[in-house]
């Protein structure tokens, strides 16, 4: 059961043994998906052992770590009309590529498809699936499932010609929460995103992650997305309510310093949202004020 409708694009950085268990996991799909990995200049003998133990993967080295932006630079290169993003921690089940496929092929106004979670070792849910699958967002009556205010990069299928028209993901955002950004610009540009209970991705995981500096990253982008897309009142209210929650700490600080110092280009690049997908983001304020599956923690 080949599928040529779909490319996977994974990025990574100094997490090898990871890394090959998901490309081992993703040359086992029935679809066989061209698979491009960027690494992010990795030190411990990434680029190597995906040489060697997947010579069929295109590899990229664009020789520092671009962040969410090695996505970015992988999508340059694929053909084919949809491409799925996964982590080097997770992989696709069998058949999900195909699933999400036939959805983008059946609803040429959804731009992007967000899969069911499943955490291993366990096999269990992960939290978010039930905030995904219970959105607030209102929907048409012909959306296949949920409508979403944002996506997760690491669990999505989006539009090849879609992720390239809406810029793909931001360089100055790096990672941590970058696909707020992206997913507001998609749904301006006219798209509309869902999730799909029967597409299914694992996620494991890794332990080799640094959770304080992806939290400051997580933080800071959120102030970035709020102040460049959201109105000033809305931006205002979410600003408050980070400054409220967020843990006080260092991290927490940092993340407003780094925030506030880049107010100029911020200014330069404001562009508010139309006023529906301002109305798919206020629906959303309840659910992430309560969320226990996203909160800024490590």
């Amino acid at each position: 059961m080949t599928d040529p409708r779909t490319t996977v694009v994974v990025i990574t950085h100094n997490r090898c043994p990871e890394l090959l268990r998901t490309l081992d996991r993703l040359a086992e799909l029935p679809e066989k998906p061209p698979v491009f990995v960027t690494d992010n200049a990795s030190t411990d003998g990434t680029a190597s052992a995906v040489a060697r133990h997947h010579p069929e993967v295109r590899l990229l080295r664009p020789g520092r770590n671009l962040g969410a932006v090695g996505r970015n630079l992988a999508v340059r290169q694929v053909r084919t009309p949809y491409v799925a993003f996964c982590d080097d921690d997770s992989w696709w089940a069998p058949g999900a590529l195909s699933g999400a496929a036939g959805l983008l092929d059946r609803y040429p106004a959804v731009g992007s498809v967000t899969a069911r979670i499943v955490v291993e070792p366990d096999g269990i849910d992960d939290p978010i699936n039930e905030e995904l699958r219970n959105s607030p967002v209102p929907r048409p009556d012909w959306l296949p499932g949920p409508a979403l205010g944002s996506f997760l990069a690491a669990a999505t299928v989006l539009r090849t010609d879609a992720f390239r028209a809406a810029g793909g993901f931001h360089p100055r955002l790096w990672l941590g929460g970058e696909e707020e950004l992206l997913a507001a610009d998609l749904a301006a540009d006219g798209w509309w995103l869902t999730y799909a209970e029967d597409v299914e991705i694992h996620h494991q995981p890794s332990v080799v992650r640094n959770s304080t500096l992806r939290r400051r990253h997580g933080i800071r982008n959120t102030l970035w997305f709020t102040w460049l897309r959201r109105p000033a009142r809305p931006a205002l209210r979410r600003t408050l309510h980070l400054a409220r929650t967020v843990p006080r700490d260092a991290a927490s600080l940092r993340a407003f310093a780094e925030a506030a110092a880049a107010l100029p280009w911020v200014l330069r690049e404001r562009r508010v949202v139309p006023a529906t997908v301002e109305s798919r983001l206020r629906a959303l304020e309840h659910a992430q004020r309560n969320s226990t599956a996203r909160r800024y923690t490590g």
